[in-house]
Parts: C-alpha cells; structure tokens; sequence
C-alpha cells in the first residue's frame, strides 16, 4: 500500500510539474492537457494503478479541466479501429483455444536447421508471424516456455528469449492489426479524413523491412553460437477438425476478403469496412457451424484493458487537436522542416524509436501522431510517410524492458539481464531506423501520397 501510494504521489508531481511549465505559454486548457498526459504516462510505466483505471481517467479529467466535454471524450471508446481489434482478438482467442498456434509454429521451426542460428530465426520468424495475427504479449507468453527449453546452456538460452521477444516486435508491424501503433495511426488518419491505407497494401508496403528486420535479429543474436546443434522434439500430430474449419474457411475467407483487391470495391459498395468485417468474422465463431467460441468462457480473456487503452489513445489524439496544441508543438518544430525529407524522416526516426524505450508506444503515438502530421500538413510533406514512419518506429524498441511487452517478458524469465539486452537492442535499434528510413525513401515514398 505504502508503495503504491508514493507511486501515485511521484505521479501527481511529475503532473504538476509539467502543467507549472506548461502554464507559462500554453493556454490553460492546453496546459492541462500536458500536465493530465504527463500523469498518464507515468501510472501506465510505474503500474501505480491499473492499465484500465488509468486508461479511463480521461473521461473524467478532459472534462473536469475543460479540455474535451464528456460525450466528445467517451465516442472516442467506441472507435471503429477498437472493433477492429476486437474481432481480431476474438479470431486470436479461437487460434489459441484450438491450438492452431502450436501446428504453425511447428510448421515454421521445421524450415530452418536444428542449430542455435537455425533456431534463433525460426523462434524470431514464428514469432513474429503469431504476433501479426495474435497480440505481441500473448504470443511471447506462449513461445518463451517452448524456447528456454530448447537449450540448458544460459547463454543460448538468453539469445533464444531475446528471439521470441524481438521477432514479436518485428512481425507486429506486418499487418494493421498486429500492435497498437498501428490501430492508433488509422484511428488518427479516419479522424482526419485521410485515405486508409488498405489491409493488403500495408503489408505488402512493410514485408521486406520485416524481412529485413528478421535476418538481422537471426545474424545478431547468432553471433558466436550460430552452428551449435540443437535436438528439438518434433510434434506430427494432424491438424483437429476444429484447426482445419478455423484455418481452411474461417480465416481462408476473411484473407479472401481483406486481401484480395480485385474484390475491396464490392464490399466497400456496400458500407462494409475492415473493421465490420474482422468483428463479423469474431462473432461467426459463436455461430453453428463453427462453435469454437463460449461467450461465458472465452468473453472474460477479452483484454478490455487493451480496448480501454485505444480509447485513451484516441481521446488524447482528439484533445491535441481540439485544444490546438498539436498545431503550437507543430508550429515549434516547423523551422527544421526546411531539412532534406531524408533527414526529416531520419530525424523523426531517431526520435520516436528511443522516446519508446522509456514510455508506452500506445501513449508516445497518441501524442506523436497528432502533431508530425500537424507539422507535416503545414509544411506540404508526406504526412502519411512521415506518420507511418513514426508508427513503425514506435514498436521497434529493443534496449529495455519498459520498451514493449515482449521485452519485460523476455527479462521476466530470468535468463537475461538489462545490461546484455540494452546491448543486443542498441543494435538492433540502429539496424531498425536504418532500415525504416530507407525503405520508406526508396519504396513507401511513391506508395504514400
């Protein structure tokens, strides 16, 4: 008690704090933005309270301090982009209830050669792959058990936590659904009446950085141990006639849907969205003939505290832009604009990518987003690179724990200390904003208008 107590206390003066030195050249309104936000980030990292109860404080204080009214506030927890999320979890629930996880993650380990490189890659790969569809906590939760027991030697051990953990963060990227960022970033451009970036183009446009982004985690974590043998046990057990309906149909339609582009302007004639569709597909499995889902049972591993969350993140997106604080930060920031896009996006990159390692990605693109593209819109560049960029970036933070879910589970299992991770992420954290800038340069540049 006393614990969480200073927590609370350390929370409201950082808040203070930061609303004293706001108040001098904001407005008060936009102060108290800066100093609610500064409380919120710092009960999301020090855990003084619940994720949930933190995440709805600003139904409360946007109101209490003239920021947003109640109702304008509250639409923001029942965004489009939560749905989508929604459906998608209940699609993750059935994989993991079902096992199906297990079959894929069998199927990839089998590619690669039975040698701490070989492994390191496949866990990396699997990972990632799981983490696209499934969120990046659950998917380490279930693969990290499975990896420290593939080697009793501390050292392989710790690299192949690290792979789970890294190529969790890699593959959340691959689809919209994958990690938060990329929920908050579409949630921001509907809000703005940007054109979405359609589900197969995005993964599509960010394949060949995850890609990219898998062989260095594979070479760099498999340096000095890369062709140790390692003996797994295989597992040949068929595919369930529950896996073969969830994998064959379920999925097999909703990929036919989002994925193929021939198709998109039919559903899209009918006012179906992605969001309708994945939230579709989660309720079809309370349905006959699928039956893979109990609402009393299943409903309750739901992580609402994730919806909240969104909810949150969106609401802080809207108060940046209802206060116009997002347009005075932008405005501060404008005089760099007249740098080289390449230094721009490098900038923005280097950025984003360490502020990440010490706050809530979810939390550092709430805020982020709303003012690169206040900044972008008012200098005539890319937003939709720039922001894309900064949301990419926001998921790839490798140094420490507190970065990502995946990394304080990697540091839970006690194979890893914060030094070798720090060190291993530092690496892997410049290979990142290399790769993301030059991609975004080179290919996601004629892509984004």
């Amino acid at each position: 008690m006393q614990i969480q107590v200073k927590k609370l206390i350390i929370g409201l003066v950082i808040a203070l704090g930061f609303y004293a030195g706001a108040f001098s050249f904001l407005t008060p309104p936009q102060a108290a933005l800066v100093g609610i936000i500064a409380l919120l980030v710092v009960y999301w990292s020090n855990e003084a309270l619940p994720m949930g109860v933190v995440s709805l404080l600003p139904i409360v204080l946007f109101p209490a301090f003239s920021i947003l009214h109640v109702k304008e506030t509250t639409v923001n927890y029942a965004h489009p982009i939560i749905y989508l999320f929604f459906g998608g979890f209940l699609l993750a629930i059935a994989v993991e209830k079902s096992n199906l996880h297990h079959w894929i993650a069998d199927k990839i380990l089998s590619i690669f050669p039975s040698t701490v490189r070989g492994i390191i890659f496949s866990l990396a790969i699997t990972s990632g792959v799981l983490s696209s569809i499934l969120s990046n906590t659950t998917t380490t939760l279930l693969l990290i058990t499975i990896a420290l027991f593939l080697s009793q030697e501390p050292r392989i051990k710790m690299r192949f936590a690290l792979a789970v953990a890294y190529g969790a963060s890699v593959g959340g990227i691959l689809t919209p659904i994958g990690t938060p960022p990329n929920l908050i970033l579409l949630g921001i451009m509907e809000d703005k009446g940007m054109e979405m970036i359609p589900f197969f183009q995005w993964m599509w446009m960010v394949a060949p950085l995850v890609f990219a982004m898998f062989i260095a985690v594979g070479f760099v974590l498999s340096i000095g141990v890369k062709d140790i043998p390692i003996k797994r046990k295989k597992h040949t057990q068929p595919l369930t006639f529950m896996q073969k309906k969830l994998i064959f149909t379920l999925l097999g339609l909703i990929a036919v849907l989002l994925v193929n582009a021939p198709i998109r302007p039919y559903w899209s004639g009918l006012g179906m969205s992605e969001s309708l569709i994945l939230l579709s597909a989660g309720l079809m499995l309370f349905f006959p003939p699928f039956n893979a889902l109990d609402w009393e049972e299943d409903a309750k591993k739901m992580p609402y505290k994730i919806m909240f969350l969104f909810g949150a993140g969106f609401s802080i997106a809207k108060a940046f832009s209802h206060t116009s604080l997002a347009d005075v930060l932008a405005g501060n920031l404008l005089h760099i604009t007249h740098f080289t896009p390449i230094l721009l996006l490098l900038i923005v990159a280097v950025m984003i990518t360490f502020s990440t390692e010490v706050t809530s990605n979810t939390a550092l693109t709430s805020i982020m987003l709303p003012v690169i593209y206040s900044v972008a819109h008012q200098s005539g560049i890319n937003t939709t690179l720039f922001m894309m960029v900064a949301t990419v970036c926001a998921s790839y933070a490798f140094m420490l724990p507190i970065a990502t879910a995946p990394n304080a589970i990697a540091m839970s299992s006690g194979v890893i200390d914060i030094k070798t991770m720090a060190k291993y992420g530092m690496v892997l954290n410049v290979i990142g904003i290399i790769l993301i800038v030059l991609i975004a340069t080179v290919f996601w540049q004629n892509i984004l208008v």
